[in-house]
C-alpha cells in the first residue's frame, strides 16, 4: 500500500481547518457530510487567501454537497485526483493498513 501523505490532522472544526490552510499551516482538507454553516466563512477566508475549493473531481463546489476539496491551489489536482481514486470507507480492509 502506498501512503499519499505524511500525516493527517484534524482540529474538529471545519472553519478552523480551512483557515489553516488560508494561512499555510495545512496544505490541503477534504471532508464529507458537512452542512453549510460549517464551511461557510472559512471558504471565504481561505479563497480570500488565494486557494481553491472545488468537489474532490474538481467540479465547481456545491455546498448543499457537503462534499470538500479546499487546497493552497499548488497541489489541487492532485489532490483531486487522489480523492477520486481512494475507494468509500466502507470498502477498506483493515487488516492491510
Amino acid at each position: 500500500m502506498c501512503h499519499l501523505t505524511q500525516g493527517v490532522r484534524r482540529s474538529g472544526s471545519a472553519a478552523l481547518d480551512l483557515a489553516s490552510v488560508a494561512c499555510g499551516r495545512a496544505d490541503a482538507y477534504w471532508e464529507r457530510g458537512l452542512s453549510p454553516w460549517d464551511i461557510a466563512a472559512g471558504i471565504v477566508v481561505l479563497e480570500e487567501a488565494g486557494g481553491k475549493v472545488t468537489a474532490y473531481n474538481g467540479s465547481p463546489f456545491d455546498i448543499k454537497s457537503g462534499k470538500i476539496l479546499a487546497t493552497n491551489g499548488k497541489i489541487h489536482d492532485l489532490m483531486s485526483k487522489a480523492l477520486v481514486k481512494s475507494p468509500p470507507l466502507a470498502d477498506w480492509d483493515a487488516s492491510r493498513m
